[in-house]
């Protein structure tokens, strides 16, 4: 039980010479005994008493988890992003395996694993289609193997490769569109992670080879930025690698014309989100085009400038900023449907009538009036 101070108690501890810092931590201290104290130390508060009232303030939380800090840590943004000594990359066969099975490499396989069953999830991926890439070296790429569904695929299935595509480690083959992948790490440092998937509404695009109207979505706008189509080649061929690395470069959400989608990110956590990112978009804008008569109002230029100031504070450049507002948010190519309006009743529409085919109804309608006479 607590011990109870009164101004008693303090005034014969002061008589007896103790000091008042003896009173035990979480003591109660009575409204006297406090009076008393301030009156002892000349009107302030003593250690005691601060000691005394602050443990009966913490009786009121229960006590802190091992391990946790009494000091609140400073916020931080987590990153996936694998950095790796420059230089330092593994190069035999016994110093790749360990490489490729250590505690760091496998976490990221994990990781892999993870965004895969989401995509499967997700609907973004069908069959045994889409794949996934991490570069975890100056040339050294996880990629997930060939011919496995993402919905069942696992960790210990990932091979490794370098950047010309020739695999490294793993027992599973790796996929033959990895070399799509590998072209956009050749020509963009930034760009550490790269999924392939075909999600239903992006791949629309993809397959009508439409790219979607920009300056509508502000969250896409902010993580991917625009979304730009790739014309179509054959999976896995040179030309579709040169292709991708040219438009892929310097826009991390793509369309693969006839095909389905790409993306790419620090981490394969963040490539993923863009893929969310622009299939949300693309649905959104498929929808809405079905309203207003397919009218869909832009953001403004000044505020997408607003939008590039966001983009660069998350350190994403974009390739669109400084561009006129009519260059910026042009969609003409985007044409959701057509309609046409009734002509109005009082137009003239007797210049436009062939004068042979109105004799012929002429004709035509006295023979039956007369037969019916």
């Amino acid at each position: 039980m607590k011990k109870v101070y009164t101004a008693k108690d303090i005034k014969d501890l002061i008589s007896q010479g103790t000091s008042l810092d003896s009173i035990p931590a979480g003591s109660i201290l009575t409204p006297s005994a406090k009076d008393a104290i301030k009156e002892q130390s000349g009107g302030s508060a003593t250690a005691s008493t601060n000691r005394a009232s602050s443990a009966q303030s913490s009786d009121r939380f229960p006590p802190l988890p091992p391990g946790v800090a009494a000091v609140p840590p400073e916020p931080i943004v987590p990153s996936m992003e694998y950095h790796w000594p420059a230089g330092g990359d593994a190069s035999n066969p016994e110093e790749i395996q360990r490489f490729f099975h250590s505690p760091e490499i496998m976490k990221l396989k994990d990781e892999m694993i993870r965004v895969a069953r989401k995509m499967w999830q997700r609907n973004m991926v069908d069959g045994n289609g889409g794949n996934i890439t991490v570069r975890v070296g100056d040339n050294l790429v996880l990629c997930t193997p060939t011919l496995r569904s993402k919905g069942e695929v696992q960790a210990d299935e990932i091979a490794l490769i370098d950047l010309e595509g020739n695999q490294k480690a793993g027992w599973r083959k790796r996929t033959s569109e990895a070399n799509t992948h590998l072209a956009i790490m050749k020509v963009q440092p930034k760009c550490k992670s790269v999924i392939h998937g075909h999600p239903p509404y992006s791949t629309a695009f993809a397959v009508a080879r439409v790219e979607p109207p920009t300056c509508l979505c502000s969250e896409v706008e902010v993580f991917t930025g625009a979304i730009r189509l790739v014309e179509y080649h054959t999976p896995g061929s040179p030309e579709i690698c040169e292709a991708v690395a040219k438009i892929g470069k310097d826009n991390p959400a793509i369309l693969l014309a006839n095909h389905g989608v790409m993306a790419w990110g620090s981490d394969v956590e963040d490539a993923y989100w863009k893929m969310e990112n622009m299939e949300t978009a693309c649905q959104t804008i498929w929808v809405a085009s079905q309203l207003n008569g397919g009218k869909l109002p832009t953001i403004s230029g000044e505020k997408m400038q607003e939008i590039f100031e966001i983009r660069k504070s998350i350190g994403m450049e974009d390739p669109r900023e400084g561009l006129k507002e009519c260059e910026l948010c042009q969609n003409d190519n985007f044409q959701p449907g057509t309609y046409c309006e009734v002509a109005p009743a009082t137009k003239d529409i007797g210049s436009s009538l062939d004068p042979q085919a109105e004799d012929l109804v002429k004709k035509l309608t006295d023979e039956i009036v007369a037969k019916m006479a």
